[in-house]
């Protein structure tokens, strides 16, 4: 990276008292004057234009991308020794015609404070230095705005902060609404009000603790159990001090006793004393430095009026260091580099400070606008429009709920609507595809083995209201009623308008989240009992973060339990089990090379998803793989001159779902050199061996029939014993089979199937699997009819059978009493 320098001014000449010019100093003035004017010029500065990697948010938009909302966010990558930056944007593929022109951009980000109409557009960026000198114009890119773009522009600096008002409460509300939900909590809001009354109650009769909590003892391991009792002890110690003071302070100020107020200004306070880098300072440990920060902002907001002068300089003086804190950590890093888990939730909780702040605390400012520039531009980051979620149903609704708070906060304060993001006008599809009512599985992701259905019901009721979805709210009252977020965000929530409920009876039981890889196969949405669901997962964010599973495996269970599945048990973030078992490809539906799996936890692991279609029939997904097969070498091995070694050319994986009977899982894999391939398998309970290459999982009353095919002769291995085993707190002991070729080979093709079934039915006729020249074709008796499948092995295979031809095609062809199916895919 090419630091700029800048050419120096030229020396000023000396003068005498008098006003005169000596010969000897005019001269050596002259001199010096000529020398700078031949001395070579610094260089102009140059802006670093290199491509994007992995964990970094790239150039957007990007090129030949469509932009769904208007207009769109514009980001680059950061310049050392640039201090401001120029953005054009013309109209058409050029800069004939300029439609929008911005200069003294301070960050690497900008989202313009007007509206683009649709078109196309092209845009460039240069920077200045310090000097005034500015960079060349950087590579040009050209988009799409689409016809149907949501209007969201992001105010100037100047306008969004003068929205703020400039007393309080300013958080979650206005001050001018204060009055409105007094009389809402006479009103019709009156039940709510009474609960949080009945809450400050039970506190003034057992306040909180407030003493400062404890470090971390000297020798303490990181992820150790005694580490872990501190870490997270630490969040839930602050959470239950500061949130029970916002809650007090809330509900005084819409019309509780004054008592309440008095108890949240003397827990306020003693926590002031904190330590602001201590046992909840950010960097020491986040956990707990966020739920300060946020309980602290709040409450600080809501009981203003009740702290004297000293008092609130007390207050700022603290936040001053805890905003500072957490703002060097995410500025700029954040705006380019926005992949790490917990800055996701950290930068509107300093959104959160800078607003409570704001005015009265040195920096506030720029905690406010760098927030709102997060919002605009980079956010949300683990998904796209389609509104999947990367890590997973549990972290979905983990971090979305936080964010609602700020939602929550946004809209009335800054004038900024969340909800219009295209995102969210497709949030709550996630958990109504991937958890349909009754699911006891959240799928992939951590944390989600065991998570119940029931567990969505409030965040989607809140998506469900805001959006006024009426799909979202029939799936919130099937999976438990309309439930409150409960104590002041929940009354404050209730203002919002009733939703009637759709039943999803006008939706395709299946649906692609392509943006996070995630397909979701269903056979029906309104109840787990009558569902069989297949998750498949190829994801172009790789397997980072808490998304840590293998690309192209996938997941079955069928009528409300769980058969093949995803396995092991988080004891601790980073823990051997974790990180060892649960990030490998072995932990999942999977295939390893010669042992070896996908490069884990690596935003480099990435798969696609190339082919999706659905039928009320037949469902197909195809993804591919191969490139995540990498032998990488340790830092100590490079050292000694080993590279990086590809397993694989090839590892495509086609699911045929021929609902509900049967699985059809395809895999074709080209390896670079002659390998043994391992076929993974994970059930709850114990396979029971019927035949060669035929096995059977039962979980409660639902059975699971499975045939390997081919490819014969494969050397099967079962084991209930995690590699390596979870801490002794964790008991839970799930079935993994391996499935291993006997000789080394460079091509393999393996055809699964898998059957679920009521332990009560009798299981379907065997398939029969015909290896023709260039492939197989498949033929499946089904409790309803039968299905035919072209299998082809290569490239442009032309294969035909039962009057269907494939020519490298995926073809399947299902006869029913009530007619025909035929879906094709490449």
């Amino acid at each position: 990276m090419r630091v700029s320098m800048c050419r120096s001014r030229p020396p000023a000449v000396s003068e005498r008292p008098s006003g005169g010019i000596t010969r000897s100093r005019f001269g050596r003035s002259l001199l010096l004057l000529l020398a700078w004017s031949l001395a070579p010029a610094a260089a102009a500065p140059v802006l670093d234009e290199t491509p994007a990697v992995e964990g970094e948010w790239g150039y957007r938009p990007g090129p030949g991308t469509v932009s769904q909302v208007t207009p769109p966010g514009f980001t680059w990558r950061p310049t050392q020794g640039i201090v401001s930056y120029e953005l054009e944007c013309g109209k058409g593929k050029g800069f004939q015609e300029i439609a929008y022109r911005a200069e003294g951009i301070t960050m690497n980000v900008h989202c313009p404070p007007r509206v683009l109409p649709p078109g196309v557009y092209t845009w460039r960026y240069r920077g200045k230095d310090a000097e005034g000198q500015l960079t060349p114009w950087s590579q040009a890119r050209t988009f799409e705005i689409a016809k149907s773009a949501v209007e969201m522009p992001l105010p100037t600096r100047e306008e969004l902060l003068a929205r703020v008002p400039k007393t309080h409460p300013r958080l979650l509300m206005r001050p001018e609404d204060v009055a409105r939900l007094r009389e809402r909590a006479r009103g019709d809001l009156k039940p709510q009000f009474d609960r949080l009354v009945q809450r400050c109650e039970q506190l003034l009769q057992s306040p909180p603790p407030t003493a400062e909590p404890p470090k971390y003892p000297p020798g303490t391991v990181r992820n150790s159990e005694e580490w872990r009792k501190i870490w997270w002890g630490n969040r839930t110690y602050t959470i239950a001090a500061l949130d029970s003071a916002a809650t007090l302070a809330f509900t005084r100020l819409i019309g509780g006793k004054e008592e309440y107020g008095q108890l949240a200004r003397r827990i306020l306070m003693e926590c002031a004393k904190w330590d602001p880098k201590g046992s909840t300072g950010y960097i020491y440990n986040d956990e707990a430095g966020m739920p300060y920060n946020w309980g602290f902002s709040r409450t600080y907001t809501f009981v203003y009026d009740l702290l004297t002068e000293d008092e609130r300089a007390i207050c700022r003086r603290v936040m001053k260091i805890r905003g500072d804190e957490m703002y060097r950590h995410l500025y700029p890093r954040h705006l380019w580099r926005p992949y790490n888990s917990h800055s996701n939730r950290a930068w509107h909780k300093l959104g959160e400070i800078g607003i409570a702040f704001l005015g009265e605390v040195e920096g506030a400012e720029d905690w406010v606008w760098f927030a709102a520039n997060v919002f605009a531009n980079v956010y949300p980051v683990w998904s796209d429009d389609d509104g999947g979620w990367h890590e997973g149903m549990a972290y979905w609704a983990s971090y979305l709920e936080r964010f609602s708070f700020w939602a929550d906060t946004m809209k009335p304060v800054l004038g900024l609507d969340a909800y219009k993001k295209p995102f969210f006008s497709q949030v709550g599809y996630y958990p109504m595809y991937l958890m349909p009512p009754g699911t006891a599985d959240g799928g992939f992701g951590d944390l989600t083995p065991e998570r119940k259905a029931s567990s969505n019901a409030r965040l989607v009721a809140t998506f469900a209201a805001q959006a006024g979805n009426g799909h979202w709210q029939w799936y919130v009252e099937q999976v438990g009623g309309s439930p409150t977020t409960g104590g002041y965000i929940g009354f404050v929530r209730g203002t919002l308008p009733p939703v009637k409920p759709v039943p999803p009876d006008d939706l395709p039981t299946s649906r692609l989240f392509k943006g996070t890889g995630l397909a979701v196969l269903n056979t029906s949405l309104k109840h787990a009992k009558e569902n069989v669901r297949v998750l498949f997962k190829s994801s172009p964010f790789g397997t980072q973060s808490h998304g840590y599973e293998a690309n192209n495996a996938f997941s079955l269970i069928a009528y409300g339990e769980r058969l093949l599945v995803q396995t092991g048990r988080r004891d601790s973030y980073g823990t051997p089990h974790h990180r060892d078992w649960m990030w490998s490809t072995r932990s999942v539906n999977a295939i390893t090379v010669d042992g070896h799996g996908q490069v884990p936890h690596s935003a480099a692991s990435r798969g696609e998803i190339t082919a999706f279609k659905t039928t009320p029939a037949v469902d197909i997904v195809v993804g591919e793989a191969g490139d995540t097969y990498r032998v990488v070498p340790t830092a100590q091995e490079r050292e000694q001159g080993a590279q990086e070694r590809k397993l694989l050319d090839r590892f495509t994986r086609t699911l045929v779902f021929l609902k509900p009977d049967v699985l059809v899982v395809y895999d074709r894999l080209v390896a670079k050199q002659p390998s043994t391939f391992e076929y993974w398998l994970h059930a709850v309970n114990q396979f029971e061996t019927l035949a060669p290459n035929s096995l059977r999982t039962q979980t409660g009353d639902v059975a699971c029939d499975i045939d390997i095919l081919t490819p014969a002769g494969l050397k099967f291995h079962q084991t209930n014993e995690y590699d390596p085993n979870p801490r002794p707190r964790i008991t839970i002991r799930e079935w993994h089979l391996t499935a291993t070729t006997p000789e080394k080979r460079q091509q393999v093709e393996f055809v699964t199937l898998c059957a679920p079934r009521k332990a009560s039915e009798a299981p379907l006729p065997k398939p029969t699997l015909e290896s023709v020249d260039g492939g197989y074709v498949l033929r499946v008796r089904l409790r309803d009819g039968e299905a035919t499948v072209l299998l082809p092995a290569r490239e442009g295979a032309v294969l035909r059978a039962d009057g269907l031809e494939s020519r490298g095609a995926i073809v399947v062809q299902r006869a029913t009493p009530r007619g025909r199916t035929r879906v094709e895919v490449p």
